[in-house]
């Protein structure tokens, strides 16, 4: 099992380079920074179980200033969890 996220900027429609990224997990964080793409990926092993994924999100939004998004692995597939976000909301959903 992997981990991935991809955060993009819908008020602008496009990804957001440098978001601060920690991705919780059962042994503890894993912490990066989104690529020129908008894209973060943690290539090791996710363990079964709740994990909570926290970024930074000042960049877009004084009202949102973090999003943290809590998930469950349940199962050996790859995780990817997107960020759709604009200064007063924003979406997330299990990517493929």
């Amino acid at each position: 099992m992997s981990f991935s996220t991809h955060v993009l900027d819908t008020s602008r429609g496009l990804p957001v380079a440098g978001v601060p990224v920690c991705l919780e997990t059962p042994s503890g964080p894993r912490d990066g920074v989104t690529d020129t793409d908008g894209r973060w990926r943690f290539d090791a092993p996710l363990e079964a179980g709740r994990h909570r994924l926290v970024l930074r999100t000042e960049f877009a939004s004084d009202f949102f200033p973090e999003v943290a998004i809590v998930f469950t692995v349940a199962d050996e597939r790859h995780h990817h969890v997107p960020l759709l976000l604009s200064p007063y909301g924003y979406s997330t959903y299990r990517g493929s």
